[in-house]
């Protein structure tokens, strides 16, 4: 469980410094930002069996 959760906020932290990289607009990169944020809770609810 443990490495589940370790694993997936390390994505998260890596899809969101890759998108950091990206050349676009800022509004944009806030809205995909929100997006990945809100993936990487729900995934990390569901490794500690909330959902």
């Amino acid at each position: 469980m443990l490495v589940g959760v370790l694993v997936t906020f390390l994505v998260v932290i890596l899809v969101l410094y890759l998108i950091n990289m990206l050349p676009m607009d800022g509004r944009a990169k806030q809205i995909v930002r929100v997006i990945v944020i809100i993936i990487g809770i729900v995934s990390l609810l569901k490794y500690l069996a909330v959902f």
